[in-house]
């Protein structure tokens, strides 16, 4: 799909192929030729309701936790309850942002009822909801994608359930595929104080079709829009990822455009961070007609569905029924949430070779199994997955698969199954011989989605070779599930580049390093000598890609070349498998750097780099040569005759850095480190055995403000 006649706000948008997809397939979401079809319309309802089938013996489907909808007089038709569609403007006091952004949820509790063959959803949320602003909030606002409509919401507290006012309208706004938001403004009998909680029991119903109304008002055709919103309920399966896509569940935000630079993508950060400690509960029916489906991913966690048919004696292609699945309560994590149906099994490929002298371990779970285990608070995908009982699939003689796909196109499996055990090599040799899990990849058309090893992306792009490090990338979240994002997401990005480097050399890699980071380096905050430092992100706080994929690949990449490749290979494989604890992102940050700091031959101090790089952001170093002194030494009591050259650079950066140093002489060189601290001066001074030439510092693997490599030619004169 070519963006070279969009404007550039939407080349912008969809060249970050929404906000789910992740930067590392950017190339595969180029790559792709076809876009995801709208899904059909909702039919139109009778005015005569169909005969409800009788309900399943001895299991809740759908569960209330308050009042139901009540009918109000002008509401009511033939017996059956018309949604009142929202007003144009809000009542009352224009709602300001401050209001909007003051609510943290902390607690989800969430009923659906999903009926595809009309792309309809019935929700009934418990929210449990923070006043994180500094001034009481006499009325709450909730958005919920354009096409739902809010009907009743009920205050929840220990002296009972009491109904509350609730007034809607449409917002303009982007966090929806829709272009609008359906709005809730609920006004609460009395104010919610500045850090107190309340619960809330609401319900709203409507339809989630594919829709690209966003990104068509900003000149996007409709299919450019559908193949990158594709979120939507329907026969074809139900796909909805969350927040800045689509809004199938509540939130509570400010309007958000894809025009005004980079607010919308920075504010979906900021609400994953803000909510990651958030637990999150989710009981599911889904209608169906015919096969029921199989599974369903939440959160990147897999349950399968349970059918209860409506008549055991009607043919299976005839028949129907509900499909259901609970999730128990967990941590949200670092993502939105998303919801995924899976209608056939998973197809377990790329067994890993099992050792000839360790017996058969258990096989992995597919991506986010549920193994009701605990999650971290702060986890980019859900809690570590357990090995458990063998997948069907399984090939006990060889070992644990690597994928489990999802998928009818049965021509790109095999090349899919090269591709992984092609590059699953590389991720052994530095993680270890077991993934933590297998790699989920359910086979979509549309722009690629990630939620740690769970994968929504079209499967004949990834399985072509020049996907290999998209593949790398996403394989690594089946080793690496710390629960930190500049680890799990930084570390996928470093190995893509290690991939690269494998293939191509390290000159390519380092050419990749670098166009990835422009825009970090556009986005770093600048800081002068003697003047506070400004708010910047923190890898272990940092919300945007930018910093906690982009910058902390090369923050890996630096730390590669500070301790070498067997420390950290060493480091990352004792960290990977570690049992979580409650440590807090800053405690996990130093726990790391002492394990690193040992796995040497010497111990090393690493605390100066993990202080500048990650705990703090003091923006990218500054480097320049100010001096090359060489000097002639003659030959002496054992050494040969040679040249001592004295390299002074300078650091106008806040950061400080270790960079490599070479000395050329002719054909030969010389490489050491050189490490420079912040606003300072370092002197390095090399042996080489003939008249240096050139001297270049840094070669491009340490990002910098400007150039990351300067050069300087070297006169020499006999003495």
């Amino acid at each position: 799909m070519s963006l070279k006649r969009l404007p550039c706000a939407v080349a912008a948008t969809l060249a970050l192929a929404g906000l789910g997809l992740d930067l590392g397939f950017a190339g595969l979401a180029r790559a792709q030729t076809t876009t995801a079809q709208p899904a059909a319309p909702a039919s139109t309802q009778d005015t005569t309701p169909p005969e409800p089938p009788p309900p399943p013996k001895g299991q809740v489907l759908f569960q209330s936790h308050g009042t139901p909808p009540a009918a109000t007089p002008e509401s009511e038709a033939n017996g059956r309850t018309v949604l009142a569609k929202p007003a144009d403007k809000p009542t009352g006091p224009e709602l300001t942002d401050l209001e909007r952004s003051a609510l943290t949820f902390t607690a989800y509790d969430l009923d659906a009822r999903l009926v595809p063959a009309t792309s309809r959803l019935a929700m009934r949320v418990r929210l449990t909801l923070r006043n994180d602003g500094t001034e009481p909030l006499t009325r709450l606002a909730l958005q919920i994608s354009s096409t739902l409509n809010w009907e009743t919401a009920t205050l929840v507290s220990n002296a009972g359930s009491k109904p509350l006012d609730l007034t809607q309208h449409m917002l303009d706004t982007d966090a929806d595929h829709s272009g609008q938001a359906n709005e809730a403004i609920i006004t609460l009998p009395t104010p919610l104080a500045s850090g107190r909680s309340l619960t809330l029991s609401l319900f709203y119903s409507g339809t989630i079709a594919a829709n690209g109304g966003r990104l068509e008002r900003i000149g996007a055709s409709h299919e450019q829009a559908i193949a990158s919103d594709w979120d939507a309920i329907s026969p074809e399966g139900t796909a909805l990822r969350g927040f800045g896509d689509v809004l199938w569940y509540p939130v509570a935000s400010p309007q958000l455009f894809l025009g005004d630079g980079n607010q919308l993508f920075n504010a979906v950060g900021r609400m994953k961070l803000r909510e990651s400690s958030a637990t999150i509960h989710l009981r599911l029916g889904i209608e169906y007609t015919g096969e029921p489906p199989v599974a369903v991913y939440f959160c990147g966690r897999r349950q399968p569905l349970v059918a209860l048919s409506d008549s055991a004696q009607t043919p299976t292609a005839a028949g129907s029924g509900v499909a259901t699945a609970e999730f128990s309560a967990e941590p949200l994590g670092f993502r939105m949430p998303s919801l995924f149906q899976v209608d056939r099994p998973e197809t377990m490929l790329a067994p890993l070779a099992a050792p000839s002298d360790v017996p058969a371990a258990p096989a992995v779970t597919p991506s986010g199994a549920s193994s009701n285990s605990s999650s971290s608070s702060s986890s980019s995908s859900s809690s570590t997955p357990a090995l458990v009982t063998p997948n069907p699939g399984a090939d006990a003689a060889n070992g644990d698969p690597l994928l489990a796909v999802e998928s009818t196109d049965d021509g790109s499996l095999p090349p899919l199954t090269n591709s992984t055990e092609r590059v699953a090599p590389l991720l052994e040799e530095w993680l270890g011989p077991k993934p933590l899990s297998a790699l989920t990849i359910l086979d979509h058309s549309g722009q690629p989605f990630e939620d740690g090893p769970l994968l929504v992306a079209p499967i004949a792009a990834l399985a072509a070779s020049n996907s290999s490090p998209a593949l790398v990338h996403s394989l690594t979240h089946a080793w690496v599930q710390t629960g930190q994002p500049w680890m799990d997401e930084g570390l996928a990005q470093f190995f893509s580049l290690l991939w690269i480097e494998h293939e191509q050399g390290r000159d390519a890699a380092v050419a990749q390093l670098t166009a990835l980071m422009q825009p970090v380096g556009i986005a770093e905050p600048a800081i002068e000598s003697g003047k506070p430092e400004p708010a910047g992100e923190p890898l272990i706080a940092a919300t945007s890609e930018l910093y906690y994929r982009r910058k902390a690949a090369a923050v890996w990449w630096m730390l590669r070349g500070i301790v070498g490749d067997k420390p950290l290979q060493l480091a990352l494989r004792a960290w990977r498998t570690r049992t979580p604890g409650t440590t807090t992102p800053e405690q996990d940050v130093l726990a790391f750097e002492a394990l690193l700091e040992k796995t040497g031959k010497e111990p090393i101090n690493l605390h100066w780099f993990f202080d500048d790089w990650v705990l703090h952001d003091r923006g990218l170093p500054d480097l320049s040569i100010t001096d090359v002194t060489p000097r002639l030494l003659p030959a002496g009591q054992g050494h040969s005759a040679g040249w001592l050259v004295a390299v002074t650079a300078h650091n106008d950066g806040a950061a400080a850095v270790e960079v490599p140093l070479t000395i050329r002489s002719g054909t030969f060189s010389t490489t050491s480190r050189m490490r420079v601290a912040g606003f300072g001066n370092a002197t390095a001074r090399v042996l080489v055995e003939a008249p240096p030439t050139e001297v270049v510092l840094n070669d491009g693997s340490t990002p910098e403000v400007r150039t990351s490599t300067h050069t300087r030619e070297v006169v020499t004169h006999a003495q």
